[in-house]
């Protein structure tokens, strides 16, 4: 899925709990987007692209290094240290969401179905792969990205935050504003 879509998803997720502080959810939305870290090395790729020995390292790392038990424990440990064990848990459960939407809606143009190698670093034994995998453009990405939004609206709506806390309060003020004027103030 879209690292976008990642992103909302993991900002719901921050959001099951009322009692999770801007902080929190923060920490939360980010452990259901950092998979994707591993994906930054397409930089490489591209500034090698037209040299002698181009380090193709897209097809080799994206899936690989971020996606699996390890990289979601150590997730785990930094979040559990810098803030508590609920926000651990429910980043945890953020880092899950994201493997499992790629698992389902992450197949390549070309229909490459990128397995997860789950229980790295610890073993490469159990590959993660579903033949029924959709496309990245397919319409369920895209319907699931709208759900998402309808439930940020709401969130918005209800709860008075949204997405744009992570990057300012100010501007997630206004929305939120903006929201209840449009549909009313929650009883």
């Amino acid at each position: 899925m879209s690292p976008v879509t990642h992103l909302l998803m993991g900002w719901t997720v921050a959001n099951i709990s009322s009692q999770t502080d801007r902080k929190e959810r923060i920490f939360i939305t980010v452990a259901g987007i950092i998979p994707d870290i591993d994906g930054l090395v397409i930089i490489a790729d591209l500034l090698t692209r037209n040299s002698d020995h181009p380090l193709e390292w897209w097809g080799k790392f994206h899936h690989v290094l971020a996606h699996n038990l390890g990289f979601g424990l150590l997730v785990f440990l930094v979040i559990f240290f810098l803030s508590n064990q609920r926000t651990a848990c429910l980043a945890f459960l953020s880092f899950h969401i994201h493997l499992i939407c790629d698992l389902l809606g992450s197949r390549g143009p070309e229909g490459y179905q990128w397995p997860i190698p789950y229980l790295l670093p610890f073993s490469n034994a159990w590959q993660l792969c579903w033949d029924g995998q959709w496309a990245l453009n397919a319409w369920p990405n895209f319907l699931i990205t709208g759900m998402v939004i309808c439930v940020i609206f709401y969130l918005a709506w209800k709860r008075g935050v949204s997405p744009l806390e992570i990057v300012s309060e100010k501007a997630d003020r206004v929305f939120t504003d903006t929201v209840r004027k449009r549909f009313g103030y929650p009883v």
